[in-house]
């Protein structure tokens, strides 16, 4: 993507659409867009939150917002939301496939049910959201990005939600195939970026004050439109307490697992924790 048509993408009156777009992440973006004078489709589950999402973007930018109640893991809901954009406000530039939810269903062999809503959200709802809106995308003949919210546990996987983490490496593999078939299929007009936060103070963080060193999800949206105006892929965020060196060696140490054979998730074996303590801390 070149930065001439980055300006193009974000350029007043054109339409972005943004799931999970009533807390965190996806709402910060949809203020940023709105404030661009953008058209701005919100999609999200019904409730409060979106209505008082809706309410704030309106009165930024009446006229221009449209809330779409959506359930992204049901495919029906996202070609409804298609059909109202397209009927309100015409072909989208933009699609940020954001929804995400971070329950724990458990180990690996425990409650497949909650495994499996999980992963209808957190993957199936970003697949969902590309099949809905990408064929009109690419009729248009407009310049477009497709953003989708990735994670660091979907490249690092560690212990503790090995459902979120699978759901969030299927996703970047997902992201990467959709970036080479876009390629493929239209050249630069159309883009797809995986925007992977570093800790983000949202709903998902479980607490009412933001941590010291957490960002806020306005931060991560700028960062994101900065990393966008350079062509990024990957938009790998840093945050107040890992900087991107140190987000660097713990992937790298990741991808040696499979290259030198150890045993998988090696950072957190006991047979290398000080082998791992000392990588960290070498120059």
């Amino acid at each position: 993507m070149t930065d001439t048509k980055l300006p193009l993408v974000l350029s007043r009156g054109n339409v972005a659409v943004v799931t999970g777009a009533a807390s965190g992440i996806g709402l910060a973006a949809a203020r940023r867009f709105a404030g661009l004078g953008m058209k701005v489709a919100l999609a999200d589950l019904a409730g409060s939150a979106l209505a008082r999402a809706t309410a704030e973007l309106t009165e930024l930018a009446p006229g221009n917002v449209l809330a779409v109640a959506t359930d992204v893991s049901q495919f029906a809901e996202l070609q409804r939301l298609h059909t109202e954009v397209e009927r309100s406000f015409g072909t989208a530039s933009l699609l940020m496939n954001n929804a995400g939810v971070g329950n724990n269903p458990g180990l690996p062999w425990e409650n497949g049910d909650a495994w499996q809503k999980l992963l209808d959200v957190n993957l199936w709802g970003v697949v969902h959201g590309v099949q809905a809106f990408l064929p009109g995308m690419l009729a248009s003949d407009k310049p477009g990005l497709v953003i989708n919210t990735g994670s660091k546990q979907g490249i690092t996987s560690p212990p503790g939600n090995y459902a979120y983490n699978l759901s969030k490496a299927a996703l970047r593999n997902y992201t990467e195939s959709l970036a080479h078939a876009l390629r493929v299929a239209c050249g630069a007009r159309i883009s797809a970026h995986l925007l992977i936060p570093g800790f983000t103070h949202t709903g998902m963080t479980g607490a009412e004050e933001k941590p010291a060193s957490a960002w806020t999800p306005e931060q991560v949206v700028d960062f994101l439109l900065e990393r966008l105006l350079a062509g990024d892929f990957y938009v790998l965020c840093p945050d107040n307490a890992v900087d991107r060196a140190t987000d660097e060696r713990r992937m790298r140490w990741a991808m040696d697992d499979i290259i030198l054979n150890r045993p998988a998730l090696s950072r957190w074996h006991p047979d290398f924790e000080a082998e791992f303590a000392r990588y960290m801390a070498a120059p």
